[in-house]
């Protein structure tokens, strides 16, 4: 982390994490607050984020093969009803259309919450036979959900996302597409944004409304809290029964087809923000900045500076997403500026530096800089964003790991849960009422997943002292 503080309007992340959070939000242009409660503008710095990260999802959909369409926003109540768990399970967050054009309506209108239905809803009529599957279809558009408390990012009543709906000829292929995608947004984590989350089943209590099993990337914030970062699901065929889709199989015999659903949203730049981010603002990982390298002009008024500056932007422009400033404002404030809006790299060229052919770069992660001749400039910077980034993944790591603790009985875990912020790994019988007991106990630490590869940590649940099933990672979260 940077040493010095530039910024001073941005507060401590030790004295209050949550106004941190939303000063950086504020101060760095990301988003601001609409008229609607709840709903934000996504302003350029912070949209340009998510294109990045949606740019580099989008290429990895595409190679598994999956396509790009786009469903209504308003669903049907008879529609939502078809699948009694899953209206169930939004019910209370739906946002309800009864009026159009002056006119009260037949029947209520629904803004979509997710769109499992409307995809079942065009797969019923589009899929007839073996040959037809599997359909894979992923849909980037935004969704509504009543929410009572928001923060920007992280919880809104309006969020933009990418949701995938799948369907498959047997169960077996349905499920290894659900872990695929998982493994996809596992990649997209670690290879574009830096973090390492832990990977996992959810409970069934925490599962989705409808699915079979759910699966989840719980990356940890820098003050320990987990975000639910990233869902996918396994439906098995029962969406496809309520909704009358059958297709016929290789023995003639009329089949329903299994499904997946899976979806990452917005809620990744909250995790960018609170993994990196340190009390001098955003530092952004390389591959999702929407600038790269800021270069910065010293003494530009002398002669053949701004030149010199330019034909390095020029030079550069081909390979990384640059920012010349040759703004009147002073070098001090143009440093604190990026560094707030956490640019990954700054180049700083002036007299001294043309006369000995260099240049100057500055890394935002660490505050290090280094003399760099303008030589094979490119190929340093190529090689410096990969080892910040290489870097930054390694600090997200060691704090997740430093913050993560082991409960082998009920006494502990209530210890921990009180006194040392982040993820508990405690054993657990399979039993929903610990976990609501556990929630209710230590005010709202939850079960985030049980992982792929469970240690054995006692043989007991750490809540009720019967024979343990699982070994589950336990948190607080976003």
């Amino acid at each position: 982390m940077a040493q010095k503080k530039m910024v001073n309007d941005i507060t401590s992340m030790d004295v209050d994490f949550a106004q941190w959070y939303t000063d950086i939000v504020k101060k760095a242009q990301l988003a601001d607050y609409s008229g609607v409660k709840g709903c934000i503008v996504y302003q350029p710095y912070g949209y340009a984020i998510w294109e990045n990260i949606q740019q580099d999802m989008d290429r990895r959909f595409k190679e598994a093969g999956v396509q790009n369409v786009y469903m209504p926003m308003l669903i049907p109540e008879s529609l939502l009803q078809k699948e009694k768990d899953h209206i169930d399970g939004f019910a209370p967050e739906c946002a309800a259309v009864t009026q159009g054009g002056g006119e009260k309506l037949s029947e209520t209108l629904y803004v979509r919450p997710t769109s499992e239905v409307l995809f079942c809803e065009h797969y019923q009529k589009i899929i007839h036979s073996y040959r037809d599957l599997p359909k894979l279809y992923n849909q980037w558009c935004s969704v509504m959900r009543w929410e009572k408390t928001t923060r920007p990012f992280l919880r809104g009543m309006e969020f933009l996302w990418q949701e995938g709906h799948t369907m498959h000829e047997t169960a077996e292929e349905a499920q290894a597409f659900t872990l695929k995608m998982l493994k996809i947004y596992e990649d997209v984590y670690r290879e574009t944004l830096a973090i390492p989350p832990v990977v996992g089943r959810k409970t069934e209590k925490e599962k989705f409304a409808g699915a079979e099993a759910s699966y989840t990337l719980e990356p940890m914030m820098h003050n320990g809290v987990a975000l639910q970062g990233g869902t996918t699901h396994y439906f098995g065929d029962g969406f496809a029964k309520a909704f009358g889709i059958q297709f016929t199989g290789r023995d003639n015999s009329l089949q329903a087809p299994y499904q997946t659903s899976w979806g990452m949203s917005t809620r990744l730049i909250g995790a960018v923000i609170m993994v990196h981010g340190d009390d001098n603002g955003l530092v952004l990982p390389p591959r999702v900045a929407p600038v790269q390298v800021v270069i910065v002009p010293i003494a530009q008024h002398k002669p053949g500076v701004l030149e010199k500056a330019k034909e390095i932007c020029d030079g550069l422009s081909r390979t990384f997403r640059v920012k010349l400033d040759d703004s009147d404002n002073s070098p001090g404030w143009k440093f604190a500026q990026y560094e707030m809006q956490g640019v990954p790299l700054r180049l700083e060229i002036g007299p001294k530096d043309m006369e000995n052919d260099q240049c100057v770069l500055v890394r935002r992660d660490t505050g290090e800089k280094q003399f760099t001749s303008l030589e094979g400039l490119e190929d340093v910077i190529k090689a410096l964003l990969d080892t910040i980034h290489g870097d930054m993944l390694v600090r997200a790591q060691k704090n997740m790991e430093e913050k993560t603790f082991t409960a082998h009985n009920h006494e502990e875990f209530l210890d921990i849960a009180q006194n040392k912020p982040g993820f508990i790994k405690a054993m657990w019988c399979g039993d929903s009422a610990c976990e609501d007991k556990l929630k209710e106990e230590t005010g709202g630490v939850k079960s985030r997943c049980i992982p792929f590869e469970e240690e054995h940590i006692s043989d007991v649940c750490a809540c009720c002292g019967k024979p343990a099933k699982h070994m589950v990672y336990w948190g607080r979260q976003y």
